[in-house]
Order: structure tokens, then sequence, then C-alpha cells
């Protein structure tokens, strides 16, 4: 799936990601299909699947608080970074460029 290409990409590193789902001031958001959620997932992801994305779905940040994209290696959620960017939600400029597959390489734990 192409989509507009994101205006702005922030890359958040592992540790950023960690620290900011312990600390609550990530609300992190899987684009990866339902499947792939099921079969594991970071602990926290909400799932919003690039192939039926959803930008009036994406959560909205409260104080000290954003959104962050994931998908498995980082392609999709770029591609749903341009598509929520091109919806309204200039809000919404950070990914995780690791995904899934980085996560779990690193050992870190695993939701189903």
């Amino acid at each position: 799936m192409a989509g507009p290409a994101p205006k702005v990409v922030e890359n958040v590193s592992i540790d950023e990601l960690k620290k900011g789902l312990a600390d609550k001031s990530i609300l992190l958001v899987d684009v990866r299909e339902p499947n792939e959620y099921a079969e594991g997932h970071i602990p926290g992801a909400i799932l919003n699947a690039l192939q039926k994305f959803d930008v009036a779905a994406l959560p909205q940040p409260g104080p000290g608080q954003r959104v962050v994209l994931a998908c498995r290696a980082g392609n999709r959620s770029l591609t749903a970074l341009g598509l929520a960017q091109a919806g309204g939600r200039d809000d919404i400029k950070a990914h995780f460029p690791g995904g899934f597959k980085g996560w779990f390489e690193a050992g870190e734990p695993v939701e189903k």
C-alpha cells in the first residue's frame, strides 16, 4: 500500500520506546495485520492495521504524551505516518524503525 510521504519523521530508538511505554508518555500503534498482531506484539500496543488504516481511530495523546507508530521492520509505519499526516494528524511524527522484529530480536517482552 503506497501512500503520501510523511512531512516529518522522528525515529524512536528502542530505549526511548521502552522508557516511553514504561512512563506512559508513548501511545504505541501497531500497523501490522491482525494475524501478525495476534501472533505477538509489543506490550501496550494498540492495533490499527495499515490495510484498513483509520486516521480517526488513532489515539489522542494527553499532556506529555505522543503517538508512535510501529510495524514489523519500519516500512509500513512510515506509510502509516504519511497517511496520518495527510489525514490532518500533524501531531503524529514518530515511528519505531526497528519495529516488532527489532524489539523481539533484542529479547524484549512480547504480548499475545
